[in-house]
């Protein structure tokens, strides 16, 4: 399918709102989410007001729009096909290593857990915007392998925790905490590859067994 190339006023549009989702991310850090004004955002950005708010009429919707970004690839869509646990597993393993390695998601992070306390809604909006649909997707391609044989998965949320998890104590988690870590694209591929290994030798079949657990 032939990409769509946005119009003129299409790609005006998409900038400015980079650059407001830009602002607004440095200004929820600088000075807190309670604090910080759509008028504030706007002005920071280099946008009229008018124009900030005919795309984020609210500041629950731009941290919406956020969250949204934040958790998008540039490959978003259907899970790899069933039948090779290990290409599989790479692939969404990279994509989540990569979107872990995103200096806005890091950001991200800090504005919601820094606000908890007074609004527990970026929270939800984080969990369930963000963090849930990609684990669904991933619980999703485990099923999938389990029903077509590949793999014995009686418990595939579990295993998808597994795996996610693997990938995000080392990549992510650590730079919310340790001045300056950072990680090298052949270490976090490195970190993606056992991560496959350890599922691999943990759930490939080996013969007949129980239903998967919904």
């Amino acid at each position: 399918m032939s990409r769509v190339v946005p119009t003129y006023h299409q790609r005006v549009a998409q900038e400015k709102r980079a650059l407001i989702l830009t602002a607004a991310t440095a200004l929820f850090l600088e000075l807190g989410y309670d604090r910080t004004s759509l008028a504030r955002i706007a002005e920071r950005s280099g946008v009229s007001r008018a124009t900030l708010f005919k795309q984020f009429p609210s500041k629950a919707a731009l941290f919406d729009a956020m969250v949204t970004e934040s958790w998008s690839t540039a490959d978003d869509g259907d899970p790899p096909p069933a039948g090779d646990i290990v290409d599989g597993l790479s692939t969404i393993g990279r994509r989540y290593a990569e979107l872990l390695s995103r200096a806005q998601m890091t950001d991200l992070f800090r504005i919601v857990i820094a606000e908890l306390p007074r609004f527990p809604e970026l929270a939800n909006a984080q969990f369930s915007q963000g963090k849930m649909p990609y684990f669904e997707s991933v619980r999703s391609y485990l099923l999938a392998e389990h029903e077509a044989g590949t793999v014995r998965v009686e418990d595939v949320d579990l295993a998808a925790t597994q795996f996610l998890g693997m990938i995000s104590n080392y990549v992510f988690w650590p730079t919310l905490l340790v001045p300056g870590w950072k990680v090298s694209a052949e270490r976090a591929a490195q970190v993606v590859d056992e991560a496959v290994r350890t599922i691999a030798a943990r759930y490939t079949a080996t013969g007949p067994g129980p239903s998967t657990n919904d």
